[in-house]
């Protein structure tokens, strides 16, 4: 059984670490991305409080929205490895939630909960998240987004807009600076490795 993280400060430390770009093998990283000829935008509007992500997958729309849709497929790419995600309960419906937790190689979890707000299937959905404990009760010293996922076809390949909102600039700053875009990157290399087969 995992390790649950008990002190606010370790659990900061301990989400740091999922997306700590030094945590990684940087080279392989590195590597694996110039390897690619998907196309990926990140860029982040201060003035909004707001992280986008553009990214196109090798795979047709059905197969990337059930990738993004259903805990089964979820749990084999969501986590930046060597940390690995499970979900322990999943609704995808509206008003319902996906309740996971993704564990480090030494056992600390970290839980996370994804309120659904809205969803268009094959679209778009769009939900809240935030860091909570095992049973799903947000932690409120960590920053709570808003998030949107719109998926379109273009030819062989399907395209993703992840927007990300956040309440305030300093709470964006936080997951910057804990390395969210290292660590997301790596979740979505996983998601290629995985469409691929």
């Amino acid at each position: 059984m995992g390790r649950p993280v008990q002190s606010t400060g370790r659990y900061a430390k301990s989400v740091e670490m999922i997306f700590n770009y030094e945590y990684f093998n940087v080279e392989s990283l590195k590597q694996q991305i110039m390897k690619r000829t998907l196309f990926m935008d990140f860029s982040v509007e201060k003035e909004n409080s707001k992280i986008n992500v553009k990214r196109e997958f090798a795979a047709p729309l059905d197969k990337v929205w059930s990738a993004w849709t259903e805990s089964e497929i979820l749990d084999q790419w969501w986590a930046p490895k060597p940390w690995k995600a499970k979900t322990k309960s999943m609704d995808f419906n509206v008003g319902g939630f996906w309740l996971y937790t993704m564990t480090g190689p030494d056992g600390t979890e970290i839980w996370s909960k994804a309120d659904y707000i809205s969803i268009d299937p094959r679209k778009n959905f769009k939900g809240l998240d935030a860091f909570c404990d095992s049973k799903g009760v947000v932690n409120p010293e960590f920053p709570r987004s808003e998030w949107s996922v719109s998926f379109s076809a273009s030819g062989d390949s399907t395209f993703v807009n992840i927007e990300t909102k956040y309440e305030k600039l300093a709470d964006l700053e936080a997951i910057i600076k804990m390395g969210f875009k290292e660590g997301f990157t790596m979740a979505l290399e996983n998601l290629d490795d995985l469409l691929d087969q």
